[in-house]
């Protein structure tokens, strides 16, 4: 039991519930990295320290981007790397999954996860937040695991209802952006989105912010 659980349910006993404040951690919807990097926005020299990494490889992973998937990101490297090097490189250079939608061999790409945690994974579908990621895989690891599986990971967000923590849990997005998402609410669709997004960046990262957002 993680310590938000504790302090949650020793209020609750006091029946006091009501005025407890989880803390904004758990509002996120993209994992916390503890060291990892996302190749969508981390710089060629980031990269380019990184095991089996060159500056060459680093470049073209920056020319590139955006990786859509997982397995694009995957793909890329297999071009260079074996696959025993992509795996180690994966510990500390990974596009996130989606809970929701990654396959069963995307799953298996985040560092450390084996058949058992997979099917613990897939269990669980569909997350409607991380929240439930980090109660329910907690039941199988400790906290220092479950924030380490954590940076893998991501649920969408909703357009319309998420946190400011939710959205700037979004790698590459800060406050000015966070006032461009909420100034166009409420969403209608995603090509609203597309459209209003589309007036601050280009084409390659309004792509890549797509992968984070959906319309509930």
């Amino acid at each position: 039991m993680t310590l938000p659980e504790r302090i949650r349910n020793t209020w609750a006993g006091l029946g006091l519930a009501a005025a407890l404040v989880v803390p904004s951690a758990l509002a996120a919807q993209v994992g916390a990295s503890q060291g990892v990097l996302d190749p969508n926005v981390a710089g060629e020299a980031e990269m380019a320290v990184l095991p089996h990494m060159t500056a060459a490889l680093a470049k073209g992973i920056v020319a590139a981007r955006p990786f859509l998937s997982t397995a694009a990101f995957g793909e890329h490297l297999s071009k260079s790397l074996t696959a025993e090097q992509r795996a180690e490189l994966f510990v500390k250079l990974f596009v996130a999954i989606d809970l929701n939608t990654a396959t069963r061999e995307e799953i298996l790409m985040v560092p450390g996860v084996g058949n058992r945690m997979l099917r613990e994974f897939l269990e669980y579908r569909p997350y409607p937040a991380l929240a439930k990621f980090h109660r329910e895989i907690d039941k199988y690891v400790d906290d220092a695991e479950l924030a380490r599986l954590e940076q893998y990971v991501f649920v969408a967000i909703d357009l319309n209802t998420a946190t400011d923590d939710a959205i700037l849990s979004i790698p590459g997005v800060g406050s000015r952006m966070l006032r461009e998402f909420k100034e166009y609410r409420p969403y209608k669709s995603i090509e609203q989105f597309r459209r209003e997004i589309g007036k601050y960046v280009d084409k390659k990262e309004l792509a890549r912010l797509e992968r984070y957002v959906t319309i509930k």
